[in-house]
C-alpha cells in the first residue's frame, strides 16, 4: 500500500462503515465505483435564482434561504428545465478525517447528456473541491444545458473521488508508464503535464464522425437505460471527406478521442476539462477514468474517451488529431477490490463513439 494515494472501493466502503461517509439511505449494490462514489439525489431541489458559492462566511443552507425562487418536491420525480439552476441537498454527508481530500465531478452519462452539475459544500471557495477535515453536508448544482431531465430522489449524477497526500503521476513517470503500459494507444505521445488526447474526424465504422445535440426535445429520464430514440435527439453528424468540422457557437457535440485509453488496475485518471492552449472549447465535462478503463488481462482493451464539446463564444474550427485534453494520472492507494469492467457491467467499457446509457 502506498502512503500516498486514491483510495480504492474497499476503502471507500470502510469510510462509511466508519461514519466519515454519512448516509440517509442504505448505500445501493453498485454504488461504490473502483475509484469513486456516486452521490445521490435527495428529497427536495430548489430553483435558484443564481449560481453561487457561500464563502467562508456562510452556509450552502443560508445562501438557500436567500436565492431560492420556490421548493420542489422530488419523491415522485420532476422535471429540471434547460437554462435553469437547481440546488439539490444529497443523501450523502460527510465528515472528513484529516489528511483526507475530496473532488467530485459529473458522472460520465450526465457530462454526456450536457447536464451541468457540481458539488458544494458549505463555507466553499471553489466547487467540486472538499477539504480535509469538513464535516457538512453536500449540495449537487444541477444545471440542464441542452436537455430537459427528469430526476428523483436516489438519483446519481456526481461522483466523489477521495485522496490522500499527493498522488499525481510526474511527465517523467507518465513516459515510463507509457513505454510499460501503454496508456494510449499512440506509440509517442505528446506527455507535458498530462498524457494529450486528440480529436478522432475521420469517422467510425458507421461512416459518423460524431453527433450535435437537438433543441427543444422531450424529457430524458436519467434513471432509464435505452428508453429514448437516439434520432429524436441527436443529428448524426457523417464524415464528407474533410477531417475537419466547424464548431457552432453554443452548440452541443459528441466526438470521440483518436487515442484508445488504457488506465491500468493501480492508476486512475481525470481529463483536464478545458485548455485554453488548444482553442475555445470546453472538452469532457466528465473526468473521471476509473482504474481497469480500457484494460484486459491480456492487455489494453480498444476504449476511447468520449468528448462532450461547447464551443464557446465563435465559431471554431477544429481538426483530426488536434490535442483538445490530457490525461491526468494518479496512482491508487493500493489495487481496487473491484475494477472498472469486470463484473461491474460498466456502460463505457471497450467504447467507441458513444452516446449515454439513456439512447437506443
Amino acid at each position: 500500500m502506498h502512503s500516498h494515494g486514491i483510495l480504492p472501493s474497499q476503502a471507500i466502503s470502510a469510510l462509511v462503515e466508519k461514519g466519515a461517509i454519512r448516509i440517509k439511505q442504505p448505500l445501493a449494490s453498485d454504488q461504490v465505483q473502483p475509484a469513486s462514489l456516486d452521490l445521490r439525489l435527495g428529497a427536495k431541489a430548489y430553483r435558484m435564482r443564481a449560481s453561487f458559492l457561500p464563502g467562508p462566511r456562510a452556509t450552502v443552507a443560508e445562501r438557500i434561504a436567500d436565492l431560492a425562487l420556490h421548493e420542489i418536491d422530488l419523491t415522485n420525480g420532476a422535471v429540471l428545465e434547460t437554462g435553469c439552476v437547481y440546488i439539490v441537498p444529497l443523501l450523502e454527508s460527510l465528515a472528513m478525517p484529516e489528511g483526507l481530500l475530496a473532488s467530485t465531478n459529473p458522472k460520465s452519462s450526465t457530462g454526456r447528456l450536457d447536464v451541468f452539475t457540481r458539488v458544494i459544500t458549505d463555507h466553499a471557495r471553489a466547487f467540486d473541491q472538499v477539504e480535509a477535515g469538513y464535516d457538512g453536508p453536500l449540495y449537487a448544482e444541477i444545471g440542464p444545458r441542452t436537455f430537459p431531465v427528469l430526476v428523483r430522489i436516489g438519483s446519481r449524477l456526481s461522483q466523489i473521488r477521495f485522496r490522500r497526500g499527493d498522488a499525481r503521476i510526474e511527465d517523467m513517470a507518465l513516459r515510463e508508464l507509457q513505454r510499460r503500459m501503454g496508456l494510449v494507444s499512440t506509440p509517442d505521445p505528446d506527455i507535458a503535464g498530462g498524457v494529450a488526447v486528440s480529436v478522432d474526424l475521420t469517422g467510425f465504422n458507421d461512416g459518423i464522425v460524431g453527433y450535435r445535440a437537438k433543441r427543444h426535445t422531450a424529457v430524458i429520464d436519467v434513471d432509464k437505460r435505452g428508453a429514448c430514440d437516439l434520432l429524436d435527439f441527436w443529428e448524426p453528424i457523417p464524415h464528407r471527406g474533410k477531417n475537419d468540422m466547424i464548431l457552432d457557437p453554443d452548440e452541443f457535440y459528441i466526438l470521440a478521442s483518436k487515442e484508445a485509453v488504457h488506465v491500468p488496475p493501480d492508476f486512475a485518471a481525470e481529463m483536464v476539462p478545458f485548455d485554453p492552449l488548444v482553442g475555445e472549447f470546453r472538452v469532457h465535462y466528465a473526468g473521471f477514468f476509473d482504474p481497469g478503463f480500457g484494460y484486459s488481462p491480456d492487455g489494453m482493451e480498444a476504449a476511447r474517451a468520449v468528448l462532450e464539446v461547447r464551443s464557446r463564444e465563435v465559431p471554431f474550427i477544429v481538426e483530426d488529431g488536434q490535442i483538445v485534453g490530457r490525461l491526468i494520472y494518479e496512482k491508487m492507494l493500493e489495487r481496487p477490490g473491484i475494477l472498472y469492467g469486470a463484473g461491474l457491467n460498466s456502460n463505457y467499457q471497450g467504447q467507441a463513439l458513444k452516446l449515454s446509457k439513456h439512447f437506443r
